[in-house]
């Protein structure tokens, strides 16, 4: 069964349509971004969500203890480094650590090893030189596939829209997919119709749904 996290909530509204649509986890961005939110603003919007949906903070390069005082202020679940952070680095956060790494390329599956047992779960996304997450640029979904040999849980994330989402399930069989500006009406501003088709095309493909064309 494949977990959904939405990502980039900057508002109570996309946080509470999100948890009734079937979201298992929901994504907070404080890096600079876009989607950027406050410590504080964060802290409100999970106050009023319901308890077993998990909340996820995202970080890029940030100093551990700056993450460590936002973990505590906002109760975070999980927090998932974006950035350049390393091995070590990820393992002073566990169990809470989900490494994201960006494909640009082959190699860049060798530098996964040295993170076994120091995260809780890799998360693959799409490459872009100026942006890390929330590109909407479809991650390479035979990369994901062959990092499954790392014997790490894999989140699949990079473009994935309701019109790619079984396909992208379906190929890489990954323990979550992670969708952020593939349901987004702008940057921070969720589109709930295109969340709600996103949940049911994930349901039918949990239960099998897909056919090939």
């Amino acid at each position: 069964m494949v977990r959904v996290k939405i990502c980039g909530i900057t508002n109570h509204r996309d946080a509470r349509m999100s948890v009734e649509m079937g979201a298992d986890a929901i994504g907070f961005i404080f890096a600079p971004s876009s989607r950027q939110i406050t410590p504080e603003k964060a802290r409100e919007i999970i106050c009023g969500i319901p308890p077993f949906v998990q909340t996820v903070g995202v970080f890029v390069n940030e100093r551990p203890d700056t993450i460590r005082e936002i973990i505590e202020s906002c109760s975070l679940d999980l927090i998932q480094l974006h950035g350049d952070e390393t091995p070590d680095t990820c393992a002073e956060f566990m169990p809470q650590a989900i490494k994201a790494f960006r494909f640009r390329e082959g190699s860049v599956l060798q530098s996964i090893r040295p993170y076994r047992r120091k995260i809780r779960a890799m998360l693959f996304d799409s490459y872009d030189e100026k942006i890390r997450g929330g590109t909407g640029k479809t991650c390479n979904w035979d990369l994901a596939l062959r990092g499954k040999d790392f014997g790490i849980p894999i989140i699949l994330s990079g473009g994935l829209t309701p019109s790619n989402i079984e396909r992208a399930i379906s190929s890489v069989k990954p323990f979550a997919v992670d969708v952020n500006s593939g349901v987004e009406k702008r940057p921070g501003k969720k589109d709930h119709l295109l969340m709600r088709e996103l949940m049911e095309k994930i349901r039918k493909a949990n239960h099998g749904g897909l056919t090939d064309a």
